[in-house]
């Protein structure tokens, strides 16, 4: 059993997509290309280009988040949510009730990241 009920779940995962995809609308202008032509000086345009760097990592970062917690509320649809989708394992409940949108349980994740 889960530290979130399914019904907490849907109330969490609603409010983090709404969430992200706000973020994401936001961070469409911090990502935009930096223009060569602009009479800025070197330094500063290497700033601006890391920067720009920087922005579409966490722009990446967030729409992966934003897509596991839609293909969460989905696992929920089907009964599916709080099950390790590599091992089948139940997911533990401090992990879901930290980012209900997790589709692995921690050792699955950890085997995948390294």
């Amino acid at each position: 059993m889960t530290l979130l009920d399914p019904p907490g779940a849907r109330a969490a995962l609603t409010a983090l997509v709404a969430q992200l995809t706000e973020d994401l609308a936001q961070a469409d202008g911090a990502a935009r290309t930096v223009a060569l032509d602009d009479p800025i000086g070197r330094l500063s345009r290497m700033d601006a280009i890391q920067q720009q760097q920087m922005a579409a990592a966490g722009r990446r970062a967030t729409a992966l988040r934003l897509r596991q917690a839609e293909a969460a509320l989905g696992r929920l649809d089907t009964g599916d949510w709080g099950a390790c989708l590599a091992c089948g394992e139940d997911i533990d409940g401090r992990r879901l009730a930290a980012r209900p949108e997790v589709p692995f349980c921690l050792g699955c994740q950890q085997s995948r990241d390294a």
